[in-house]
């Protein structure tokens, strides 16, 4: 039993109480009605005898004597104070009850039909996408260094600056042995020669074997077209006595079936020991034989015309070449080249920014070592790691909006790695790339980027918000408020923004949904739907 129905019982018994109370007192008062009533009676009585007992067998009429104003006011106020309680009682218990069949208070929202656009929001870092290092080609004496790391250069700008002196006299160096490797001309032509008779013989005999080996190729693929062409009649015939042997299977003790099955034994027969058939197929083997040295032959010739063209040259221009064949081509012109590309300095190629300066002004770098390292402006990239979750999301061609220290750009993702790394929590992330489709000099190498991938969008669709939508091991659902219960309602989702998410199926424009938040729901369990402001 609950609190208000011992409540509501207890006013009971308090106004039937009250009731009963009223009852005595008002039998009290008749009490004193009666009184008043017969020692009236013994008045009159008395008077009717002392005049002669005139109207001694008839029965008089007394009035009664009215009642306290101040009594009948009281029971007025224990009558009123009784109804209300019987009302306050009355209202209390109905209240239980309807308490006991009213729902949860559910706040609610609608399906509505709007536009979304989903978006993939991540960080990244700024980096560019052509990169160069500039190598020492000559052991000289630096002069200048014009640059240093941080710097914005122009394409075309001097980074570093070779001594005039000692540059000129390297050049002088290499030229003199050049020069000293001329003793070797005799050599060289009379290895020249050799390598161009080796040259004409391989060329001629790789004719001869090409078409040898073209001429023995295409007589294997007639035999095998004969080889095929037999066995193919061979075995419609013996299709042809197969039917022909079924015809006559209701008749097997005749001649014409025993023949057909003679001649079906022979056929099956042929069709593995055929002459022709044999014949061909020793022939065929025969020829393979000869194509697979052919084309040995041929390796060896090719071999021979590689190595020849590699050792040949022509006269004149190239006989220098020839005579220093090792020497020049490590010391000799490729140094007069160097020294050449870099009489002006190292410069570079592109508009961007010095990342790595090595060199020094006075020190006389080793060839090979590495200088300067300049990253472009020109071509820059966002590189960002992108979990399994969003990998579905995520597609080359996307356009995107990146935020480099508050300016924006425009981008699209232009690289998606095909392998997984692990991030620094252990977790597999896959690298992408988003190029900068609009950079300019504001922009600062290696700093972290805001990047926000429009990865899909639809327009005039169904969208609810996505704190509604639950999910368990048969799918996503939602409950709706339907007559005052809570209604079940399986669903499909399609892409989700920030907020809202679209509903491919199960939902229609204006049903009510109940927002699930912080509620134990089950379905049919009564509800009141308040409408979310």
């Amino acid at each position: 039993m609950s609190d208000m129905e011992k409540t509501g019982r207890v006013e009971l018994k308090k106004k039937e109480q009250e009731e009963k109370d009223m009852k005595e007192e008002m039998k009290t008062a008749d009490s004193g009605k009666r009184s008043e009533n017969t020692v009236s009676t013994a008045e009159a009585g008395g008077q009717t005898e002392k005049k002669g007992r005139k109207h001694k067998d008839k029965k008089e009429k007394v009035p009664g004597t009215p009642m306290d104003k101040k009594k009948k006011k009281k029971i007025i106020r224990r009558c009123v104070i009784g109804g209300v309680a019987v009302v306050i009682v009355l209202f209390m218990v109905s209240n239980s009850i309807a308490a006991k069949n009213a729902g949860t208070v559910v706040y609610t929202t609608t399906a509505v039909i709007q536009d979304i656009e989903q978006t993939l929001n991540t960080s990244g870092t700024v980096r560019s996408e052509e990169t160069k290092s500039y190598f020492a080609p000559v052991a000289v004496k630096i002069g200048t260094v014009d640059a240093a790391a941080g710097d914005s250069v122009k394409k075309g700008q001097s980074l570093v600056k070779y001594d005039g002196d000692a540059l000129e006299e390297a050049r002088q160096i290499a030229q003199l042995k050049l020069q000293a490797n001329e003793g070797g001309y005799e050599s060289s032509i009379h290895k020249n020669n050799k390598y161009i008779a080796e040259l004409g013989e391989a060329n001629v005999n790789l004719a001869v074997l090409e078409q040898q080996i073209t001429d023995s190729e295409n007589y294997v693929r007639e035999l095998e077209q004969k080889i095929n062409d037999k066995k193919t009649a061979l075995a419609h015939e013996g299709t042809l006595l197969q039917i022909s042997l079924l015809d006559w299977s209701d008749k097997p003790d005749s001649d014409e079936y025993l023949n057909l099955q003679k001649l079906v034994q022979y056929n099956t027969f042929e069709q593995q020991n055929n002459k022709d058939i044999l014949a061909w197929q020793k022939e065929v083997d025969l020829y393979q034989e000869k194509i697979a040295a052919y084309k040995e032959y041929r390796s060896e010739m090719k071999s021979q015309k590689s190595s020849s063209e590699g050792g040949s040259m022509d006269s004149g221009s190239k006989s220098q070449l020839e005579a220093n064949t090792q020497m020049e081509r490590i010391n000799g012109q490729e140094t007069l080249d160097d020294i050449e590309e870099v009489k002006d300095g190292i410069l570079a190629d592109f508009d961007g920014v010095v990342t790595e300066m090595e060199a020094v002004e006075g020190s006389v770098p080793q060839e090979g070592t590495k200088l300067v390292t300049v990253e472009s402006t020109e071509k820059v990239k966002v590189e960002i790691n992108v979990s399994k979750y969003d990998l579905d999301k995520i597609q080359i061609g996307q356009s995107a909006s990146i935020d480099i220290a508050g300016k924006k750009y425009d981008g699209k993702v232009t690289k998606i790695d095909r392998m997984a790394t692990t991030n620094q929590s252990g977790a597999a992330v896959v690298g992408a790339e988003i190029e900068i489709e609009n950079p300019d000099t504001a922009i600062f190498l290696g700093v972290e980027a805001r990047v926000e991938i429009s990865t899909a969008s639809v327009s005039g669709v169904v969208a609810v918000p996505l704190e509604v939508i639950n999910t368990d091991m048969e799918g996503d659902f939602v409950f709706v408020a339907e007559n005052g219960v809570a209604v079940k309602k399986r669903i499909t989702t399609g892409i989700t923004s920030d907020s809202f998410s679209e509903v491919t199926e199960g939902l229609a424009e204006g049903e009510t949904i109940i927002m699930t938040t912080g509620q134990n729901l089950e379905e049919g369990m009564p509800v009141t739907a308040i409408p979310q402001q």
